[in-house]
């Protein structure tokens, strides 16, 4: 019996026939036109439909594989790249080692896109992709599902409410991640706290190492040997522009006025969609060595991952020039990135805030200063 069947990918002989139940559903079709080509389908909807389908069923008549269904989307990936990054960079691969499985914990701004990059940058280094977690309050539909999951997805119960469901849905999440890295040899992101760090503030949540750590064999390992089993990368993840600033802005500000922000319906498939398309500048990937310690606790393992993913965030210009802005004092000018701004990133650092309406500039741009601060801050600490 499969006790992971209902939150793990799916398998090889699972993708034909999970192929033709997405090819058969009009809303996947309608979100992948929307994607593809948004002002026709715009007008003509139920023409271009069946046009998709058709096309879409002769590009995946040999697809009968998890492999060669990401082989399928990474032709589309390397479109997104080329089309909304100005440049896409990596540091930290030469130091992980082939068939070996990881653990990768990044920091989060984006849903689809940070777990995207990572595979996309373990691909083209020579390695393979990762099993991605995804939280089920993002598939509030069936074909959303069933698309993640062929695309190595393994799936969070997030919508369980009652105490005996959250724990055996926490068990079984974290028995799942033991199993494919220790059994499976499969690789795993996940990132490091529920949702996304709309405020640009990346900490790590204890509560998602407590997690993890409810699959130690308290009878032949301690703490510290499950972690260290786990080969934890550490991964941070930064982006020159986020297309959904705006976005995040107008929820931190109404979160701010009234004390909480109502979510529209089906607003993170929007979301996803809005973060894939849009522009994102530069967008760099680093990638720690594991973590490795005498960690006492979960706390003790955040904040070893809160040190590696703040250290290894690249700066960009926007980040820079948000926290220049914002504050009076001059520390930021001693940091690294801050030699290589110019004139051109003054002008376009202007012209994006400047068509951002007023009401949400001040939150956005603590949004782009905020891992400017933090880095500040570990730096003045470790003085």
């Amino acid at each position: 019996m499969d006790k992971f069947a209902d939150i793990r990918p799916y398998a090889d002989d699972e993708v034909a026939d999970v192929i033709q139940r997405l090819l058969d559903e009009p809303e996947m079709l309608g979100a992948v036109a929307a994607l593809r080509i948004p002002r026709i389908y715009k007008w003509l909807p139920k023409l271009i439909r069946p046009a998709l389908r058709f096309m879409l069923r002769r590009e995946f008549k040999d697809v009968s594989s998890v492999r060669g269904f990401q082989v399928f989307v990474k032709h589309y990936m390397d479109q997104m790249i080329e089309s909304s990054t100005r440049e896409f960079t990596v540091s930290g691969c030469d130091q992980l080692k082939p068939r070996q499985a990881y653990l990768f914990i990044s920091n989060h701004r984006d849903i689809a896109l940070d777990p995207a990059f990572v595979n996309y940058a373990l691909y083209h280094n020579g390695g393979d992709t990762v099993r991605i977690a995804i939280g089920d309050n993002l598939l509030t539909k069936p074909w959303a599902s069933d698309l993640m999951r062929l695309n190595k997805s393994f799936i969070v119960r997030r919508s369980a409410k009652a105490p005996r469901q959250m724990l055996a849905a926490f068990r079984q999440l974290s028995e799942y991640i033991r199993y494919s890295l220790l059994e499976d040899n499969e690789s795993v992101w996940i990132a490091q706290r529920e949702g996304r760090a709309k405020n640009g503030n990346d900490r790590t949540e204890a509560a998602m190492i407590k997690m993890i750590g409810m699959a130690q064999d308290k009878a032949t390992e301690s703490f510290a040997d499950y972690i260290n089993k786990l080969n934890i990368i550490p991964v941070s993840i930064s982006y020159e522009w986020d297309p959904l600033d705006e976005a995040k802005a107008q929820e931190l500000t109404a979160i701010e006025r009234d004390g909480a922000y109502q979510k529209a319906e089906h607003e993170d498939l929007k979301s996803i969609a809005s973060g894939i398309t849009g522009n994102k500048g530069h967008v760099h990937v680093h990638f720690a060595a594991p973590l490795q310690g005498d960690f006492a606790d979960a706390n003790a393992v955040a904040a070893a991952l809160d040190n590696a993913i703040i250290s290894n965030y690249r700066l960009h210009p926007s980040n820079l020039l948000a926290y220049a802005a914002l504050n009076q004092d001059e520390g930021w000018k001693n940091l690294a990135e801050a030699k290589v701004i110019s004139e051109a990133d003054q002008q376009q650092f202007n012209q994006h805030f400047e068509a951002m309406p007023a009401s949400y500039r001040q939150k956005a741009m603590e949004i782009y200063a905020r891992p400017v601060a933090n880095k500040l801050a570990q730096l003045a600490q470790a003085a």
